[in-house]
């Protein structure tokens, strides 16, 4: 199970206004824990005013480019994106996880595939690993990246993206979106929806060509694109989400709840595993999550949005049922193995048996 570690600040740099590029080095004996594949991200945690948060941050270097690399965007109201923005600086410490997520496909140097990807703001930070890694590592291989921010002023990794189209000549396109500032290209001012994809997919971009899509915004944005990609031809399968915006609540509004559960009012019995050891504890019959169960009794149980959107506090249920109230992050061969979010289960039974080891 993962577990938090310390990571030096080597490097913070301003990318835009709002955001920052932070380089970390591990130490030696977790350097082979944060050897990462291109897509993944980090999970940090720090106290303010006495209360831990956690975040989750994409990592934006390339697999060759030797170092650790993720880029903070500031969020208004954000204590973490503020903190790291106004306040990182070299030689400080953070306390993160070891990389994490399945936004990537395994790279196959003897191929050639044509990617195409579109981000959305700071959604640009996994890409641009994956672009650098593809690039680097798949010589047969190109990739289209469709670019949606406010101004010009926003984007972030403007030049280092140029600079990778003139490296890899031929084999990078970048179209850039911009929301609020006008264009010479009417298709490229205004939000990306379905009239917006269409219009791409017509004059350019051949959706018969593309191998994989990989998408990363807000949720709006992600749910227009991936429709215009299935009407296009591609398949679930084509297609890969990282979300780092839920619009969706954190629970359902309403749980189902077993009949044998609600008759008698007892709740459920959880029994986790985790790290080896086995604990056992109470869930009310109502409101609690078994995330927020495990935690309330003492258990170091993983986790980071508590939005369903990533995969760290993943777990799989041995005995019992549970309802996901949301989740954004499973694939679906993952639920029926049994796989869950416990930061989006409530118990269905009186009895469930978790572990977080599988």
């Amino acid at each position: 199970m993962a577990r938090f570690h310390s990571l030096e600040v080597v490097d913070v740099r301003r990318e835009t206004r709002d955001a920052v590029v932070v380089t970390l080095k591990p130490r030696a004996e977790d350097a082979a824990a944060f050897d990462f594949t291109q897509g993944q991200y980090l999970t940090f945690r720090r106290d303010f005013d006495g209360e831990e948060l956690r975040r989750s941050y994409s990592i934006c270097a390339g697999k060759d480019e030797g170092c650790l690399k993720v880029g903070i965007k500031k969020v208004e109201g954000g204590a973490f994106s503020t903190w790291a923005n106004e306040n990182l600086s070299s030689g400080d410490i953070l306390e993160a996880m070891p990389p994490m997520g399945k936004f990537f496909l395994p790279l196959a140097p003897e191929l050639d595939r044509h990617y195409l990807g579109f981000a959305g703001g700071s959604g640009i930070t996994p890409l641009l690993s994956i672009i650098k890694t593809v690039l680097a590592r798949e010589p047969k291989s190109r990739f289209t990246l469709v670019y949606a921010n406010r101004q010009i002023s926003s984007i972030m990794f403007r030049e280092e993206l140029e600079d990778l189209k003139n490296l890899y000549l031929g084999r990078l396109s970048v179209l850039h979106v911009l929301e609020s500032e006008a264009q010479e290209i009417d298709l490229f001012t205004g939000r990306i929806d379905a009239e917006k994809m269409e219009g791409l997919f017509k004059h350019w971009i051949d959706a018969t060509s593309v191998d994989t899509a990989f998408i990363c915004g807000p949720e709006p944005m992600m749910l227009a694109i991936a429709a215009a990609l299935r009407e296009h031809g591609l398949s679930d399968a084509q297609i890969k989400f990282e979300l780092f915006a839920s619009g969706q609540p954190g629970r359902a509004k309403a749980k189902a709840v077993s009949a044998n559960v609600a008759a008698n009012g007892a709740g459920t019995t959880a029994t986790v595993t985790l790290d080896g050891a086995t604990r056992s504890f109470h869930i009310p019959r109502e409101g609690q999550s078994l995330l927020d169960a495990a935690l309330a009794a003492s258990l170091d149980a993983p986790y980071a949005c508590k939005a369903g959107v990533c995969s760290t506090c993943r777990a799989k249920v041995l005995e019992g049922e549970v309802e996901m109230a949301v989740n954004h992050a499973l694939e679906d061969y993952e639920v029926r193995a049994g796989y869950v979010l416990t930061c989006q289960c409530f118990p269905l039974t009186e009895k469930l048996v978790v572990t977080y080891d599988e």
